[in-house]
């Protein structure tokens, strides 16, 4: 089959390229050039901006038709309008890399499925946009314009990424404070429900995809078997890096976005609340099956930072050690005093 990854060098679309190319079919990568990736020979690709949508638009028309196209980088309306432009009539089906951040937080139900109300707030622009995205493709299934198909992973790693944390995603520092047993910022009490899964895993699942008309007008979650609290998951990394026990400081949501609203804003938006979802549609249609545990896919990254030597503090903002200061400070001071002090960090 031919097949258009809009994207194709990032975390997930890294190990589809791979598994694509695996498979036998014909890729073409479709991005900027400037990402490196751990991806085999047997791809062609164009090199472009999407999001000057113009000439993105004139490039698609002269390459071709395709049996399918997969986005991986549409993140806003303006970016899927386009796409539809590009595309309209001209493929087989088009695939889009969405987010299970789409639903309504705090869930009515769990596990999540994909019946569930797709209404985030504006105050998550990431994921606002997404379900935005999602609504004009539907809107294109509906009217013929081609064959939709919507993944929603949840929380995906794997090697070239670091892992999120409560204050956001990625940082070599995270491992670094944990291999040296520093103190790790966990929201609440650290007792919310998380869900990691490896981008192999995923990558499968969007492969399988390709050219399953079971999968038009539909959408998947591929997010993980093996729920754990906040708390487990800091100790599954402890675990999996042979370190210390991890200190947990837990600090209430509210007041890390209150001192320090950039970094905490992805906690307050999405990690306080339980992330469990339904994957029994990705099962039933697209095969997908969570193989590798949490603690295997941690060893797997910190072997892959390891030999690049990119476990360091380098990465990490002052900001970090100052909310720990303050909650502490703070603490104390509500304890004995009964008083508070929360200017912004």
């Amino acid at each position: 089959m031919r097949i258009l990854i809009i994207g194709g060098t990032g975390l997930i679309s890294t190990a589809i390229t791979r598994f694509l190319v695996e498979r036998g079919d014909d890729v073409t990568l479709y991005n900027r050039g400037q990402t490196e990736a751990d991806i085999p020979e047997g791809y062609d690709t164009i090199t472009g901006n999407r999001k000057d949508y113009t000439d993105f638009e004139a490039q698609m028309t002269e390459i071709g038709n395709f049996d399918a196209v997969i986005d991986m980088i549409g993140f806003v309306p303006a970016d899927v309008e386009s796409a539809i432009r590009a595309f309209r009539g001209r493929i087989g089906q088009f695939i889009f890399c969405s987010t299970v951040d789409v639903y309504t937080k705090p869930a009515r139900h769990y596990p999540i499925r994909e019946d569930a109300e797709r209404q985030p707030l504006p105050s998550f622009p990431y994921a606002y946009n997404k379900a935005k995205c999602e609504r004009l493709l539907e809107e294109a299934h509906e009217r013929g314009d081609f064959p939709v198909t919507i993944i929603r992973p949840a929380h995906t790693y794997g090697e070239g990424r670091g892992l999120i944390h409560s204050l956001g995603l990625g940082g070599a520092y995270y491992f670094n404070r944990i291999r040296l047993g520093e103190p790790i910022i966990t929201h609440g009490d650290g007792s919310s429900l998380w869900a990691a899964c490896h981008r192999d895993d995923v990558g499968r699942a969007f492969v399988e995809a390709v050219g399953n008309d079971q999968t038009f007008g539909k959408g998947y979650h591929t997010a993980s078997e093996e729920p754990m609290t906040w708390n487990q998951y800091h100790q599954t990394v402890a675990q999996a890096m042979n370190a210390p026990e991890p200190e947990l400081i837990h600090i209430p949501t509210d007041f890390l976005f209150e001192i320090a609203p950039k970094a905490a804003e992805w906690c307050r938006e999405n990690f306080q609340y339980n992330n469990i979802f339904d994957n029994t549609a990705a099962k039933t249609d697209l095969n997908f099956h969570y193989t590798i545990p949490f603690v295997e896919g941690v060893r797997r990254i910190v072997a892959w930072l390891d030999a690049r030597d990119r476990i360091h503090d380098k990465d990490e903002s002052p900001i970090y050690s100052k909310i720990i200061e303050k909650w502490k400070r703070l603490s104390t001071k509500e304890r004995f005093f009964g008083e508070s002090d929360r200017t912004e960090v």
